[in-house]
């Protein structure tokens, strides 16, 4: 896909985890100016409360400073907490709704006006693509809150997409869905697994989750990158509003 995004200015969040490495990694060999950011800073990677409305607003300041433009936004900062329902707190509940779900209204309300200038005289438009998750499409044990924000950016998607269509604002938004992908929050939910009986070890939990995924295998982070790519370039100009599902056959079961 090289070349397919020169020109392109592009921003992704959450892009100090395995998902967002590989996304900001793939976007750039695609050509796209890529502006990275995390909660946690690091060469590279500006920081980024995606929960703050004034940080929003400064990375947003900056990109039109800088640009006067954003082509692509990628919102990928996501936060799981596996623990039982009965007893999760509700603080915990609503932090795991605040990054993954109040994070991307925020972030299109701020950077809005930016998307609606990359959007003029560009092919297809502008993109927004929001990582939801398979958690978003069917329920998981002791994932309750995570699976619940993932159905809520599915839907959240949707409906930007039907608006911002309305308003003839050439911008589109769609969705991403990956299943099992190795990375460290991947692990770091298995290994929880084991802590609460879900699994009897971590080779069980490792295999428990392979096995769910008809294509034998889990997933690697470039291949979700690979998705935002493609939704982000000319060659999904048509695509508003929907799924992309990257799942091994995870869903198909």
């Amino acid at each position: 896909m090289n070349g397919v995004l020169d020109g392109s200015v592009a921003l992704a969040t959450g892009a100090g985890g395995g998902i967002g490495k590989a996304i900001v990694e793939a976007m750039r060999a695609a050509g796209a100016e890529v502006i990275a950011t995390d909660l946690r800073p690091s060469e590279g990677i500006t920081a980024h409360d995606v929960t703050s409305e004034a940080d929003w607003e400064r990375i947003a300041q900056d990109i039109g400073q800088r640009f006067g433009k954003l082509d692509c936004l990628i919102n990928n900062a996501g936060f799981s907490v596996v623990a039982e329902l009965e007893t999760q707190p509700l603080a915990e509940w609503r932090k795991v709704q605040a990054i993954n779900v109040e994070s991307i209204v925020i972030g299109l309300q701020k950077t809005l006006p930016l998307l609606r200038e990359g959007a003029k005289g560009r092919e297809g438009g502008a993109s927004v693509v929001n990582l939801s998750s398979v958690g978003g499409m069917r329920g998981a044990a002791f994932n309750a809150a995570y699976c619940a924000s993932k159905a809520a950016v599915a839907l959240l998607t949707k409906s930007a997409a039907i608006e911002f269509g309305a308003l003839k604002y050439g911008v589109r938004v769609n969705s991403v869905h990956p299943g099992g992908i190795e990375t460290e929050m991947m692990e770091s939910i298995m290994r929880r697994y084991v802590e609460l009986g879900a699994a009897p070890s971590w080779e069980a939990s490792l295999a428990g989750v392979v096995a769910s995924h008809p294509i034998g295998r889990m997933g690697k982070p470039e291949e979700i990158a690979g998705g935002v790519v493609f939704l982000c370039s000319p060659a999904a100009s048509f695509m508003t509003g929907s799924e992309l599902v990257i799942d091994g056959g995870f869903t198909s079961r």
